[in-house]
């Protein structure tokens, strides 16, 4: 019974190619990208850029972009390669069983949860704060009280005020939970309403911005090294080089989501040219919209406006408070932000149910997760499982702890994927490949080197998160994983 028992390759094709069973082929090339956008342009965008400049970056967190832009583009050429090639659900945790065996294709099963999972929580959160927003500032009316939106460990400075439970973040996961169950064809056609909604206002924001841009704001650029104690008196590297490491790994969250795409290959339509074409095609219209948005959002506000005023709404509020006239674009910020967490919730969930799904298949999970729904034809159980992991931290734990843990998850799942690329090219070297990530192994190991500096960016407390959590990942694949796992149980 070992653990590095590699899942074959022929069984991994078979299952794919057999759609009778499964998961229902309805995607295309088009789906794929909105998908992407829809993950990609959130939460990251809106919250995590004006976060990563006041801790770390100040206005070169245009340059953080670029940098995890190009971990992301090394990262996305691999899984390109990977997700045409073996087009079934699962992602990452499939390419790892099928390279480097079981325990490995676990500890990347565990790891996406903290992606995937924690992701949509720590997006649900935002929504919450951007609800009140805008029952506040739009629609004139009380917020939510203090209490019933945030978590437990929350208080409120101004008014001692404590958090009991985060309602709002709980609704919309409920939400959401249900349109997956309903379908992955309803689903993708909401996020496309939703991606059309967000790019317009990005880029309204982009046009109208650029005319309040104040140089001064950008004056350095890179500001001197020092460091930044946030108010729960934590240390930020700020400025200089490790500054914009360190805000690359925090706008890397940014851009989470266009992996996601490849957990739905086995819904796709010839996988094998539109897997390639949403993955990077998401990730380069992307890219060019948050390196625009970033350079007129730190040009239009000061680092310390989204220090002490903005915070999570430091978007809207630095809209109301230097772009005289266009309070409306502030209001519209507000509800096309609202949205557009929405559909990022959205694809987090769907990857999350799918790596469910596949383990549930694999026997690494409960049977049950891999059940399909007789009429919709969707894991609904694994959806409603994920419902109770994702509400339960949405409701109860604070939004920047769950952001960063989701960070540097994602950057170890790029880095196993890199790895896979240069694996399967030695033990599989005739596998039919659609597409071929170029320069095998250079750019997989530059996409490690990549992920691994922007990991070390994200300081200590997050590495403690993530040993805590795949210490307690090693003990449940021991207890329950490795005795259940049908490759151990072949009969």
């Amino acid at each position: 019974m070992s653990i590095w028992k590699r899942k074959p390759l022929a069984l991994l094709l078979a299952e794919a190619a057999d759609s009778e069973k499964g998961l229902k082929r309805t995607l295309t090339a088009w789906s794929l990208i909105a998908l992407g956008i829809g993950a990609i342009i959130g939460a990251g965008l809106f919250v995590r850029t004006a976060m990563a400049a006041s801790q770390n970056a100040g206005p070169s967190v245009t340059i953080a972009f670029i940098v995890a832009a190009i971990g992301c583009a090394l990262a996305g050429l691999c899984y390109a390669e990977l997700s045409s090639s073996i087009p079934i659900s699962g992602s990452a945790y499939t390419y790892t069983y099928a390279t480097m065996g079981e325990f490995m294709a676990w500890i990347i099963g565990w790891d996406l949860i903290l992606e995937y999972a924690v992701g949509a929580a720590t997006v649900g959160i935002a929504w919450s704060e951007y609800l009140n927003n805008l029952l506040v500032n739009v629609l004139h009316l009380n917020p939510i009280p203090y209490s019933l939106s945030h978590s437990p460990f929350q208080s409120n400075i101004e008014t001692g005020e404590t958090g009991i439970i985060n309602l709002p973040a709980l609704f919309i996961v409920g939400i959401i939970s249900l349109l997956l169950i309903k379908g992955i064809q309803e689903s993708a056609f909401v996020n496309g309403v939703i991606v059309v909604l967000k790019v317009v206002i990005v880029i309204l924001i982009i046009f109208i911005g650029w005319n309040f841009v104040n140089p001064a704001n950008h004056t350095p650029y890179i500001p001197p090294s020092s460091i930044f104690t946030d108010e729960h008196g934590i240390d930020h590297h700020f400025g200089g080089f490790w500054g914009i490491i360190g805000a690359a790994g925090t706008v890397f969250f940014a851009f989470i989501g266009f992996d996601a795409v490849s957990t739905a290959a086995q819904e796709t339509k010839n996988p094998k040219r539109n897997m390639p074409i949403g993955i990077l095609g998401s990730l380069a219209i992307c890219t060019i919209l948050y390196i625009l948005f970033a350079h007129v959002l730190t040009g239009v506000a000061t680092v310390e406006d989204f220090r002490t005023g903005g915070k999570e709404a430091s978007v809207a509020f630095a809209i109301n408070k230097y772009m005289i006239g266009y309070e409306w674009l502030g209001q519209l910020v507000t509800v096309a932000i609202l949205a557009g967490f929405s559909s990022v919730i959205l694809v987090m969930l769907l990857g999350q149910s799918r790596v469910f799904y596949s383990m549930g298949k694999d026997g690494l999970l409960p049977k049950m997760f891999s059940d399909l729904h007789s009429k919709y034809k969707t894991p609904y159980k694994a959806n409603i499982a994920i419902l109770v992991i994702v509400g339960a931290f949405a409701a109860f734990v604070p939004g920047d702890i769950v952001g960063d843990m989701t960070s540097i998850g994602t950057l170890f799942a790029f880095v196993l994927v890199c790895i896979s690329v240069i694996v399967l090219r030695k033990t599989e070297p005739n596998m039919q490949r659609e597409f071929k990530t170029p320069f095998v192994p250079l750019v997989p190991l530059l996409g490690v080197a990549a992920c691994v500096l922007m990991m070390v960016g994200l300081g200590w407390t997050n590495w403690l998160r993530l040993f805590a959590w795949m210490a307690l990942g090693v003990i449940i694949y021991f207890i329950y994983s490795k005795k259940n796992s049908n490759l151990n149980n072949p009969k």
